[in-house]
Formats: structure tokens, C-alpha cells, sequence
């Protein structure tokens, strides 16, 4: 039996043993509750706190400033909806023009179904398209700005072909409107960006920015928020003063103890690990363009993080080279794992421009620090006879 081989790190990461290590003891001997004030209770506190010192440091954030969430999605919700209704609750009566935000065309579901479900009721939105190479054109998000615009909510790193999308530059054009007096944030999906590149939310320039700690080799089911000081929100949980006010619910402590200490694993090995991807993911991609014909890498070549490569196949279904190279063992995707139940083809990838064959031929391959060399190898052993048996089989059907 051949050894799997897994190559999703995008949707999700395997558990750390070292961060497991230090999640045990709150899943037996340390169970406490850590609103609770004895002793069970505070030993859980503590835990927390360093926790969230761990995750502030890897983004440059105060502790105060990051509030526990049960992943990305929804830290998303939580800004963007708790963001509007804080606003509309503050100022109650009527305003002459809906609140106004901004998201680009490539965001994931967990903002773009959000703000659509508040689209014509309580805000209005605009979409900002983006180059063929999968990149937003920050001066068109500002040319976008308007008086009603009161949030920009824009991803830092694409989740299905890993674009590094230009924050800084927005932020710091955010802060100076705001600083003239226009009551406008920042809010930045992170959660593929956090521990693939440096994540600063002073040079980032943001005031709300979402994580999420499977993707980093932590548990899943735990996430944050970053909360820039002086920034209120409408809770969306209920029901407990926990998070101060921002989200009740009983702290999961041994999940959080594991975000905290896989924070800390990727800031420590950032560098290295971001090198090593690098050369094993242009290695890849170079080897597959040589061997393989009608092969096309989506997304700006440079500007990404290092361990996503999604590439377009032409003359196959990218959910039939999926399903053939799970029967070799290489674990792969055809875009984000939430969307994993649609035969439709990839917004992302049709937002780049291609056309509607490589849309459905995209495949996404996605690495992590514990990818191997060798299974690589094996992958581009594999890959192009894949593609020739699906293409020699596409062909003969269509001749039927």
C-alpha cells in the first residue's frame, strides 16, 4: 500500500505533535472553566492570557486587542456584521444614504456571502475587480471611497491561488481619511497569510484583521480578531461577558492554548519554512510547465505566498484529476474547501480572465513545513500521466 501523500495545507494543516503536547493537559488534568475563580479556574485564565500574548506578538497586536473566536469565518462575521450593527445601532435614526463598503471579487465566501446577505438592507456594497494576475489595483479601492463608505474589507493573501494583495498601501490611504475626518476602517482577511509571510497590523494599517489556527498547524475550531483599540463591534454571540463583552461563550482552553502555541512555532520558523516552500513550490511549478503542455499557472508568479500553486490543465475537469490522483494517494483541491460541494467553476479562477475550460481544469496544490522533498517527486512522477490519461479520455468521448 503506497503512503499518502497530503497536498490541501490550504483548507487545512496537520496538528503540530509539539502544539498536541501542549494541549493535553487542558483536555484532561487542567479542565477548568476560566471564567471560574478558584483554582481549577485560574490555571485556565492563565493559560489563555499566554495564549493571547503568543498570538498578539506574531501580528505585532496589543493582547487586549485579540479576541477569541471558533476560526476565521467567524472572525469575518463578527467584523463585518458586528461592524455594521455597532454602527446602526449608535446612530439610529434613518441616515439619507446607506452605509458603503468595498470588497474585491476574490474574497472568500466567509466575507462575500456576508456582505451580500447585508447588501440593499443595510449597506451598500461595491466589488472591485482584479487583474488577470489576481491582484487588486489598490488605486481603484480608493477611487471607490466615498463619503458613505465606512468599511474596505479586503484579503491579505488569496485562499485558492495565494496572491499577496496590496494592504499596506490601502491601510495607510484608509488611515489618512480617517485622520481628515472621514469615519472609515480597515478590515483584512489573514487567515491564509498568517504564518506564510510577516503579518504586521501597524504596516498593514488595519483595524480588524481575521485568524484562524488550523491553517498554521494549530487545532481547528479556534480563530481570532483583531481589534484595533477604540474600534467597537456588536457582539454576534450572546449570552456571556467573556472576550470582554466582544463573545460570549465558555473559552475552549485547550483549542486557544494550541493557537497560541502554534503562533508562536510559525513566527519562530517563518523564515526558514517561507524559503524552503518557495523552492520546492518553483521547482514544481517549472518542472510541470517543462513536462507538461497546455498547463498554465494562475495567479502573479512572485507576488504570492510560498506554499500555493494552483494551475489550469487544458482538456480536463479539474475535479477528475483530483479524484485520480486521490486514488494514488496525493490529497489535492480544485479550489477552497468550502466550496467543495459545487461543480461550478472557481470564481477566483474566472476572475482572472480565463476562460471557462481552465476555470474547471484549475487544480490547487498547497504545501506546508511538513511537505517532504521526495513526495513531490512522486507527485511529478504521477501528474503528467494523469493528465494524459484524462486528456487521451476527454478526447476519445468527444469523438464518440
Amino acid at each position: 500500500m503506497f503512503e499518502r501523500v497530503y497536498l490541501d495545507n490550504a483548507a487545512t494543516t496537520q496538528l503540530d505533535p509539539a502544539v498536541l503536547e501542549e494541549m493535553l493537559p487542558f483536555l484532561t488534568d487542567n479542565y477548568g472553566n476560566a471564567s471560574s475563580i478558584h483554582s481549577f479556574g485560574q490555571t485556565a485564565r492563565a493559560a489563555v492570557d499566554k495564549a493571547r500574548h503568543r498570538v498578539a506578538a506574531l501580528i505585532n497586536a496589543r493582547p487586549a486587542e485579540i479576541v477569541f473566536t471558533s476560526g476565521g469565518t467567524e472572525s469575518n462575521n463578527l467584523a463585518i456584521r458586528g461592524f455594521i450593527e455597532a454602527v446602526r445601532r449608535k446612530n439610529p435614526a434613518a441616515p439619507s444614504a446607506l452605509p458603503h463598503i468595498i470588497i474585491s471579487a476574490i474574497e472568500h465566501p466567509a466575507v462575500k456571502m456576508v456582505c451580500d446577505d447585508l447588501a440593499g438592507r443595510f449597506c451598500e456594497l461595491t466589488v472591485i475587480p482584479v487583474n488577470e494576475s489576481g491582484v487588486i489595483d489598490h488605486r481603484k479601492v480608493l477611487d471607490a471611497i466615498r463619503e458613505e463608505t465606512i468599511l474596505v474589507s479586503l484579503m491579505a493573501v488569496n485562499n485558492e491561488i495565494g496572491t499577496i494583495q496590496p494592504i499596506a498601501e490601502i491601510g495607510s490611504a484608509v488611515r489618512s481619511l480617517r485622520e481628515s475626518g472621514q469615519r472609515i476602517w480597515l478590515h483584512t482577511d489573514a487567515v491564509q497569510a498568517l504564518g506564510k509571510m510577516v503579518v504586521d497590523v501597524e504596516v498593514l494599517s488595519c483595524d480588524l484583521l481575521s485568524l484562524s489556527g488550523h491553517k498554521i498547524h494549530g487545532p481547528k475550531g479556534i480563530g481570532a480578531l483583531y481589534i484595533r483599540r477604540g474600534v467597537r463591534l456588536h457582539p454576534q454571540n450572546i449570552g456571556g461577558r467573556q472576550e470582554r463583552g466582544n463573545r460570549g461563550g465558555t473559552e475552549p482552553v485547550a483549542q486557544i492554548v494550541g493557537f497560541g502555541s502554534a503562533a508562536e512555532i510559525a513566527g519562530r520558523e517563518l523564515t526558514g519554512n517561507a524559503k524552503r516552500l518557495q523552492k520546492l513550490r518553483d521547482t514544481f511549478e517549472n518542472t510541470v510547465l517543462e513536462n507538461i503542455p497546455d498547463a498554465f499557472v494562475n495567479g502573479e508568479r512572485s507576488g504570492r505566498v510560498p506554499n500555493i500553486s494552483n494551475i489550469s490543465f487544458r482538456g480536463i475537469e479539474g475535479e477528475g484529476l483530483l479524484i485520480n490522483l486521490d486514488m494514488q494517494g496525493f490529497a489535492v483541491s480544485t479550489g477552497a474547501a468550502c466550496s467543495s460541494g459545487s461543480i461550478e467553476p472557481s470564481p477566483v479562477i474566472v476572475a482572472l480572465g480565463r476562460d471557462d475550460e481552465l476555470a474547471r481544469g484549475a487544480i490547487r496544490f498547497s504545501f506546508s513545513r511538513f511537505t517532504k522533498e521526495s513526495e513531490i517527486e512522486r507527485l511529478l512522477f504521477a501528474l503528467p500521466q494523469a493528465v494524459e490519461t484524462l486528456r487521451s479520455l476527454s478526447a476519445g468521448l468527444s469523438h464518440k
